[in-house]
């Protein structure tokens, strides 16, 4: 959906006049908790115009609301649990009400900036709950003479990379390539993209940053201080905090960038091409990231070889060649554009896109999808290769769903940075991160059990390649299969479960930083960190 900067959705003008002409409490329901209505009620006490961004159940706005940010069809249907009440911010003050309302009234809120979340954490629970929806706060100020941005967390990094790269033309920041996601939860959650082998994911760029805390003030870095400041970075700030803005460090890229789409069947070595890029991917020049994407076309494998260089073709193609001539990279596969025409080519935008439609926001679910993830620490031989490939093709065909996965390089500056600068800790070590798909058309129940279970088969038979002790996961490839109750609360020893694969040793840390921050855990959802138990 477009959302222009002038009206919050189409329908907004409507929602405000009967808002403006009822009395605050016809948009509650009569079967609601008291608390909502104590809830509601405080909201209007403190700040009535906050009241025209409330959408409850019987609002007839409601339901488009809530589904405008859902990505993923799996959690539309009428099992999904629903909150009470959607709160759309339209100042920093109103996150301050929406904070010390919930809190006082005991209501528990999910805080949601992009709706790209895996598991649907930020606007579904088994409990009664809230979701504080930060989509009008999407200021992007663009510092180019101080290489610096100022970013509201519900901006998309579309809008985002669309004010750098009209700011300069020299200027980028390194974050993900689907370009509807919200930099509040991206860069939270870590935020990797096709820079991260020179610059680092996106909270390695966070220079500041301001929240809204339990007791509903407003802290800059200075305030909250350092601990803090290092747990929202990577460690996901919904458990801390309500991330409001981010101060983030522009990094430099050339006026011309290369990119290449490269595939391989069986036929045509797939097996040897991904064998090699094992060994290279990860130890090429950091201005090179070749990600490697197999998935099944029609009954066939299908091994996707895509390229990113900060430089032009006529450097790039030797560079490759002599390192990965498996490859057999020509200026022919290369084309070269703007930094910020590559953000199109990389989200799959048609060829000649203009750069506008990073503008347009995308409304609601096109499929559902379960997804996974997984570290590869050492090189997986050729016969494995083979066993893979044969079991992409034995689960595409057998559900009927699209499978696919996605290799993603490693080396450069991830393996510089030490695991326990931030909470993401998946650092040097790492050949790859692979992230697992699964995502088809078809809506039932039964069908979605068959797909997810076809998702978790592939990751169980994953097993013997990738990493041990813990087995890693991404954080932002929220996986709900680790460790989850699924009862809106944290068990401190399930939380160690998932705690350790997406935060390895810096689990402990970020423990005691919640319980310094918020000991009465009021910054919670199913996968959050728990305060430390004394």
């Amino acid at each position: 959906m477009n959302y222009p900067n002038s009206a919050i959705f189409p329908f907004i003008a409507l929602s405000l006049l009967l808002l403006s002409s009822l009395p605050w409490r016809a948009t509650s329901d009569s079967s609601f908790p008291s608390s909502v209505d104590k809830f509601l009620q405080c909201l209007g006490n403190r700040s009535a115009p906050l009241l025209e961004s409330v959408y409850t159940r019987t609002n007839p706005s409601f339901e488009s609301v809530l589904r405008a940010l859902i990505r993923n069809r799996r959690f539309v249907t009428p099992q999904t649990p629903k909150p009470v009440a959607i709160v759309a911010p339209n100042h920093v003050s109103h996150v301050q009400s929406t904070v010390v309302c919930a809190k006082d009234n005991d209501l528990q809120i999910r805080i949601r900036s992009g709706g790209h979340d895996y598991e649907g954490l930020s606007y579904r629970s088994n409990v009664t709950f809230v979701i504080l929806d930060m989509f009008n706060l999407r200021s992007i100020k663009v510092d180019v003479d101080n290489e610096v941005a100022y970013v509201q967390a519900g901006a998309t990094l579309g809008e985002l990379y669309y004010k750098i790269g009209n700011a300069s033309n020299v200027h980028a920041f390194p974050a993900g390539v689907c370009t509807s996601l919200g930099t509040g939860g991206h860069f939270t959650g870590g935020g990797y993209g096709n820079m991260m082998r020179k610059y680092g994911i996106s909270a390695d760029n966070i220079l500041d940053a301001q929240v809204v805390d339990v007791n509903g003030k407003i802290l800059d870095r200075a305030a909250m201080g350092e601990d803090l400041f290092w747990a929202i970075r990577g460690g996901g700030g919904e458990s801390f905090a309500v991330i409001v803005e981010w101060k983030i460090k522009l990094v430099r890229v050339p006026k011309k960038v290369t990119v290449f789409d490269v595939p391989f069947t069986l036929e045509q070595g797939a097996t040897d091409v991904a064998f090699k890029w094992q060994q290279v991917a990860p130890k090429l020049h950091e201005d090179v990231f070749i990600r490697l994407h197999p998935c099944v076309v029609n009954g066939t494998l299908l091994v996707h070889v895509i390229g990113f260089f900060l430089g032009e073709s006529e450097k790039l193609v030797p560079l490759v060649n002599q390192n990965f001539p498996e490859l057999n990279l020509t200026k022919a596969d290369c084309k070269e554009m703007s930094w910020l025409e590559s953000v199109l080519f990389w989200d799959d935008y048609p060829t000649g896109t203009p750069v506008e439609a990073l503008l347009n926001r995308t409304q609601g679910p096109s499929d559902s999808s379960k997804n996974k993830s997984d570290y590869v620490k050492t090189v997986i031989p050729k016969v494995d290769l083979e066993t893979i490939w044969k079991l992409l093709i034995e689960l595409a065909n057998s559900t009927g769903a699209n499978v696919l996965m996605q290799w993603n390089p490693y080396g450069g500056k991830m393996s510089e940075i030490r695991e326990s600068d931030l909470p993401f800790p998946h650092r040097a070590g790492n050949l790859f991160l692979i992230e697992y798909v699964v995502y088809w058309l078809e809506e039932g129940t039964n069908v979605t059990d068959h797909k997810v279970d076809r998702a978790r088969h592939m990751h169980d038979r994953m097993a013997p390649f990738v990493s041990k002790e813990p087995r890693g996961a991404f954080l932002n490839y929220r996986d709900n299969d680790i460790g989850s109750t699924g009862s809106g609360r944290t068990d401190f020893k399930e939380a160690q479960v998932y705690g350790r694969k997406y935060f390895k040793d810096n689990f402990e840390r970020l423990t005691m930083v919640k319980a310094m921050v918020d000991p009465d855990n009021f910054f919670k959802n199913e996968q959050s960190i728990p305060p430390k138990i004394k």
